[in-house]
């Protein structure tokens, strides 16, 4: 499969927001569309393409605030980690400490858990890395890696907020390094694509689990 990305930046936080679709056929998935519905829905209708689907790598405010217009506007269904729930319950009250103008947490239609998810046309395989969060899970679809705020280019998520654990987030990152191919292409949740080969040789918060990842 040969699988396009176009990335929309969103919102107050920068948030990366993905639209991906296998060549050659109009289906496309959302991914983590975190703010600025109208934005995504140009960048989509730009392509050409029809939704089937949003699904998101975990549940902070600026991960999912666009999604509510994007399921009503599309008529699809909103998937999520099933460990997730305590992140979602959080979403008004995390808008109204940010100033943020108050806004309804959106209805999740399928909560995930397994390995894997078929979407239509789409298999992806579903990789539990819960730290940043409690169900943060990063998504792989052919050679393509959407890692949420699991793993970022330079950088790692942060474990301060609540949920978060230093430790877990540090197997969830030993895990990735074993399991995904250098080769692949990283799609963070802020900032610039990356490569787990060009993370493991300049991340600086990698660089302490090398050696799990060797034994």
């Amino acid at each position: 499969m040969t699988l396009n990305v176009k990335r929309i930046i969103t919102g107050p936080f920068q948030e990366n927001s993905f639209i991906a679709w296998q060549k050659g056929l109009v289906a496309c998935l959302v991914i983590d569309p975190g703010d600025e519905p109208g934005l995504i829905q140009n960048a989509i209708e730009e392509e050409d393409l029809e939704p089937v689907a949003i699904i998101n790598t975990h549940a902070h405010l600026d991960h999912i605030g666009a999604v509510t217009e994007l399921k009503n506007e599309f008529g699809i269904s909103f998937y999520l980690h099933k460990n997730e729930k305590p992140v979602l319950n959080n979403f008004e009250r995390d808008r109204a400490f940010f100033g943020m103008v108050p806004q309804g947490a959106p209805k999740v239609d399928q909560w995930y858990g397994s390995d894997e998810l078929n979407i239509g046309s789409y298999t992806i395989r579903i990789i539990a890395t819960p730290g940043h969060t409690p169900g943060g899970t990063c998504l792989v679809i052919s050679d393509h890696i959407f890692t949420g705020d699991t793993l970022f280019a330079g950088s790692v998520g942060r474990t301060d907020l609540p949920g978060g654990d230093w430790d877990t987030l540090c197997s969830s990152l030993v895990k990735l390094m074993k399991e995904i191919p250098a080769d692949y292409i990283l799609h963070p949740g802020h900032g610039p694509d990356t490569t787990m080969k060009t993370e493991m040789s300049q991340n600086p918060f990698l660089f302490p689990l090398l050696k799990q990842v060797n034994s």
